[in-house]
């Protein structure tokens, strides 16, 4: 893959990537590291990258098994010894809305803080094409071919997320979902 190629995915696919990424790691730095993998990863892999189908769908497949990747190197660097998170504050700025009283903005933020939350809960089976569906805007068949599962399957876990978040989000005071 020359540099035209890279630049040509990246300009089409790198924001959906990005915010695919983002959603996965819930934290920037861990973000941007997972995104520049996955593009490594795809300049290796860029005999298998077929134009004829949607390589967005390719990218986000490595993204995804990137993770999976990292997150098993993590859990057993977790067991040999424990490691202490920072977390900044930084990325839940409250984001104010044109002409939204104060009281909407803290109900605006306290809601999608409260969604974030369940859908971090989730176990990855669920949550990773839960943020394909939604973050990525992926439709379902191109979701199971990036998995490597049936479309049924994909349809079956974005339901059971939705109804474990809906049950999460109930439990705490959220009864309109």
């Amino acid at each position: 893959m020359d540099v035209e190629e890279l630049s040509h995915l990246i300009e089409n696919y790198g924001k959906d990537v990005y915010g695919f990424c983002c959603k996965l790691t819930r934290d920037k730095h861990q973000a941007d590291d997972l995104y520049q993998e996955a593009f490594l990863k795809a300049t290796e892999l860029c005999h298998r990258i077929d134009d004829t189908q949607n390589p967005k769908i390719f990218l986000i497949s490595i993204a995804a098994n990137t993770w999976k990747n990292q997150r098993r190197k993590f859990g057993w660097r977790q067991r040999i010894a424990k490691m202490v998170a920072f977390h900044d504050d930084l990325d839940n700025a409250p984001d104010m809305i044109d002409g939204a009283t104060p009281e909407h903005v803290a109900l605006n933020n306290e809601l999608h803080a409260m969604l974030d939350m369940a859908s971090a809960s989730l176990n990855d089976k669920f949550k990773i094409p839960l943020y394909m569906y939604y973050t990525a805007g992926l439709p379902v068949e191109d979701i199971a071919s990036a998995l490597k599962i049936p479309a049924g399957t994909v349809k079956s876990r974005l339901y059971k997320a939705r109804k474990m978040i809906k049950e999460y989000m109930e439990v705490n005071g959220y009864e309109g979902f």
